[in-house]
């Protein structure tokens, strides 16, 4: 995964943020321990506000909380909240009058969503607290 990714940076955020669920996180402060800008941030994590996954506060003590507890919240939550895609998907092109090119494509096609849809039961099977449980932390 790249470093700098929406993906990236939501799964870092919301691994801190589960642990200390109850906590509201400025932009600024996310964007500066992230090493980004506060408008990336502020983007990313607003999808993730669509998705359900956090909310905000505006104001003088407003910033960004988890929606719902971190063992209620998926890896697949973040990944399609943020409506991303690692596999490379098939564009839509005109149809070639090559019968063997069009073949080739529908099956490359055909794995390639296979395996999106298995990266997303996989990353299903995960939350953002199991993943702070089972690791060491050191970057509070």
């Amino acid at each position: 995964m790249k470093r700098n990714s929406r993906l990236s940076l939501a799964l870092h955020t919301l691994g801190h943020m589960a642990s200390e669920p109850d906590r509201v996180r400025t932009s600024a402060d996310i964007a500066e321990h992230a090493g980004t800008n506060p408008v990336v941030v502020r983007r990313v994590l607003g999808k993730l506000r669509e998705a359900g996954i956090l909310t905000s506060e505006k104001g003088h003590a407003g910033g960004w909380r988890l929606a719902r507890g971190p063992h209620e919240i998926t890896l697949a939550d973040v990944y399609i909240g943020l409506d991303e895609s690692l596999v490379a998907t098939s564009e839509e092109e005109a149809a070639s009058t090559c019968s063997v090119e069009n073949l080739l494509q529908r099956k490359v096609a055909s794995v390639l969503e296979d395996i999106e849809r298995n990266l997303v039961e996989r990353l299903a099977a995960t939350t953002i607290a199991e993943v702070r449980e089972t690791e060491e932390i050191n970057c509070d």
